[in-house]
C-alpha cells in the first residue's frame, strides 16, 4: 500500500516521433496509444483514456462526473474548448435549501444528494469525438478498450488503492457506505487485486450504441434520478434530457513569448492567468528555483489569483464575469504592487474562503498528441473521490458532488441557483508560441485549488528554469489555501524544499506547513506534460528542425506514465 510513498527513483522524459499519451494509469495510457495506432486522432484517444480511467480510477473520475478539454488543431493552429460540466437541478435554489434548514454556515454535507449536479462527462465525451475527432473510428471503437477492461478486470495500482480505501472510509464516516460493486469482499481492493466492473461495461455499451441519449434518457437516466431522489435530492429526468455541453472560446495570457490557454469560467483557469500576469512584474529567473524570494513572490501571486477567481468566477451564462478586466496587464501591475518582499499582502487580498471556494477533491488529468501534431488536453472528475458515493442501480458508477462548489451567500455570483453551473476546479491547459501559434506543450495538474497553482509552477519550471517535462513534474511544489477555521492563509511546502527556505518564509509572515511528505503529497496534485520539441532549452531547440519529437513526463505522485510510439 506504499505507506511512505518515497521518491527513491528517477525517470527520463519519454521521447518519441509519432503519438504520445500521458495519464495517471499505465493501462489507460496504453489504451490511448492503441487508439492512435488504429487511426484515431488525439481527441479520439483522449476519450478512450477518459473511459479507461473511469474503470481503473473510480475513486477519482467517472461517467457520473464532469469533463473539460482543450483541442489544438495542427492544421489551423487554432485552440478550441469544450465545457463538459453539468448544471444544477432546475428545482434547486437557495430558497429551497433554506426551507430545508441549510445556509452558508450550515450547508448540506458534501456527500448529500442535493450536491449532485447533472453528470456532464458522457455528453462531453460524445461531443469531443464529434467536434474534434478523426471520424475514422466510431464511438463504439473508442469505448471498446474500456469495456474490455471493465469486463475482464484489471489489477489495481498502489496509489489508487490508497485513495480508494481513503474515500471509502470517508464515506463511511459520513454515514454512507460505498456500493458493494465497488468493493471486494466488502473492502476496498488492495494493490494488485483484480477488480472488474461489468455494470460499467454495460453502461459504456449503451452509450456506444445510442450516444448521448443512451445516458441522458432511458434506463440509465431513470436509475440516476431514482437514487438521487430516494436520498433527498431534487434532480429530475428533464434536467438530464436537457443537458448540453458548451463549445467555448478559450482564454489566454502571454508571458515571455509563450501563450498559456485555459478554459474560461465557470472553470478556475483564470487564476493561473492572473498569477502569471502578476509574476511578469518580477525577475523570477534571477531569484532561483524554489528560493525563499521566488516562493514568497509566487505564493503571494497565487493568493491574489485565487482570491480574485473565488470572488468573480461563476456560470457566465447566468452572471457577468469580468474576464477581460481581470486579465488586463495594467490590472495585474497594480496587483503586483501589493506584494512586499518583506510581508505578504494577505490582509489586503480577498479571502478565497470568504467567497465560498470549495476545498478538497480528486480528479484525473491526461493529455494526448497524435502524429499530425494535434493535441487534446483533457480532465475528468467526480470531485471528492467517489463524489457523493451514490451509485445508480445497475450502472457501475457513482454520482459527482460538484454542487459543493456553489456558494450559499445570496449576493455571491456563484450562489446556488436552478440550472446553473457551479464554480469548477478542473482545468486543462495548453501552451503555444505567441508569434507563430505553434504548439509548445499540452499539460495540466489535477487537484482542487492546486490546479492553477500547479499550472503556474510546472510552466515556470520549464520556461524560467530550463527543466524538461519530467523534471518539471518531479520538482517539489507549494500549495497555498485559505483556512476557514483559522481565518488565515496556509502555505504547504513539499518535502525537498530546503528547511532554511521554510524558516525564511515564516519570517516573512507566511503560515508554513513543512515538510509535506508521503501520501500527503497528494495535495500537490498529479500532472502530465507532452511537449513538441525541447522548447525550454533555447540552445538545443529549433522550431524549423525537420521532424517532430515529442517529449513527455508523468507525475511521480500518481501511478501513471507517458507512453509514445
Amino acid at each position: 500500500m506504499l505507506p511512505q510513498m518515497t521518491f527513491s527513483s528517477r525517470r527520463s522524459p519519454v521521447v518519441c516521433l509519432n503519438g504520445c499519451v500521458a495519464s495517471s494509469q499505465p493501462l489507460a495510457s496504453l489504451v490511448g496509444v492503441d487508439i492512435l495506432k488504429k487511426g484515431g486522432n488525439a481527441a479520439d484517444a483522449a476519450v478512450a483514456v477518459a473511459a479507461a480511467l473511469a474503470v481503473t480510477e473510480p475513486c477519482s473520475t467517472g461517467v457520473g462526473g464532469d469533463c473539460f478539454c482543450l483541442f489544438y488543431d495542427a492544421k489551423t493552429r487554432e485552440v478550441r474548448g469544450l465545457n463538459g460540466s453539468g448544471r444544477s437541478p432546475r428545482a434547486l435554489s437557495l430558497d429551497a435549501l433554506e426551507r430545508l434548514g441549510f445556509s452558508e454556515s450550515n450547508p448540506p454535507s458534501p456527500f448529500h444528494a442535493l450536491r449532485v449536479t447533472v453528470p456532464g462527462a458522457a455528453a462531453g465525451w460524445c461531443d469531443a469525438v464529434q467536434d474534434f475527432g478523426s471520424r475514422k473510428l466510431s464511438l463504439g471503437d473508442i469505448l471498446q478498450p474500456a469495456i474490455d477492461l471493465a469486463e475482464r478486470g484489471f489489477p489495481v495500482a498502489g496509489i489508487t488503492a490508497h485513495h480508494w480505501e481513503k474515500w471509502a472510509k470517508t464515506l463511511e464516516s459520513a454515514g454512507k457506505k460505498l456500493a458493494e460493486n465497488f468493493l471486494l469482499n466488502s473492502k476496498a481492493p488492495k494493490q494488485g487485486e483484480v477488480f472488474a466492473n461489468p455494470l460499467l461495461a454495460q453502461t459504456f455499451k449503451e452509450i456506444a450504441v445510442h450516444g448521448k441519449s443512451g445516458f441522458y434518457e432511458g434506463r440509465i437516466a431513470e436509475a440516476v434520478v431514482d437514487v438521487v431522489r430516494s436520498n433527498g435530492g431534487v434532480l429530475c429526468l428533464e434536467d438530464l434530457k436537457c443537458h448540453t455541453s458548451s463549445r467555448v472560446r478559450p482564454i489566454y495570457t502571454d508571458y515571455k513569448g509563450v501563450r498559456l490557454w485555459e478554459i474560461p469560467p465557470n472553470g478556475q483557469g483564470i487564476a493561473a492567468l492572473i498569477a502569471l500576469n502578476i509574476l511578469e512584474n518580477f525577475s523570477v529567473q534571477e531569484m532561483g528555483h524554489n528560493s525563499a524570494d521566488y516562493l514568497h513572490v509566487l505564493t503571494d501571486a497565487l493568493k491574489l489569483g485565487v482570491s480574485d477567481t473565488s470572488h468573480y468566477c461563476a456560470d457566465p451564462e447566468q452572471v457577468r464575469v469580468p474576464v477581460g478586466g481581470l486579465l488586463e496587464k495594467e490590472y495585474s501591475r497594480r496587483r503586483a504592487g501589493l506584494i512586499s518582499m518583506e510581508k505578504p499582502p494577505a490582509n489586503r487580498a480577498r479571502s478565497s474562503c470568504e467567497h465560498g471556494a470549495p476545498e478538497g477533491g480528486d480528479t484525473v488529468y491526461f493529455t494526448v498528441v497524435d502524429r499530425e501534431g494535434n493535441a487534446c488536453s483533457f480532465i475528468n472528475s467526480n470531485y471528492m473521490g467517489f463524489g457523493t458515493g451514490l451509485a445508480p442501480a445497475g450502472c457501475g458508477f457513482t454520482l459527482q458532488n460538484r454542487g459543493s462548489g456553489f456558494s450559499l451567500l445570496r449576493e455571491h455570483r456563484n450562489c446556488v441557483g436552478p440550472a446553473k453551473r457551479p464554480f469548477h476546479t478542473i482545468i486543462p491547459a495548453l501552451l503555444t508560441a505567441v508569434d507563430t501559434g505553434r504548439l509548445l506543450c499540452t499539460f495540466g495538474v489535477m487537484g482542487a485549488l492546486m490546479q492553477p497553482q500547479g499550472h503556474v509552477q510546472v510552466l515556470l519550471n520549464m520556461l524560467e528554469f530550463g527543466m524538461n517535462p519530467q523534471e518539471a513534474l518531479d520538482a517539489p511544489r507549494i500549495f497555498v489555501q485559505y483556512n476557514k477555521r483559522m481565518q488565515a492563509w496556509q502555505l504547504s511546502l513539499e518535502e525537498g524544499i530546503m528547511e532554511g527556505v521554510a524558516k525564511e518564509l515564516e519570517l516573512r509572515g507566511h503560515s508554513v506547513r513543512w515538510p509535506v511528505s508521503g501520501h500527503d503529497r497528494a495535495e500537490f496534485g498529479r500532472g502530465q506534460v507532452i511537449a513538441d520539441g525541447c522548447w525550454w532549452d533555447p540552445d538545443s531547440y529549433s522550431p524549423e528542425q525537420s521532424g517532430r519529437v515529442w517529449w513527455a513526463g508523468s507525475d511521480p505522485r500518481a501511478d501513471g506514465c507517458a507512453v509514445g510510439y
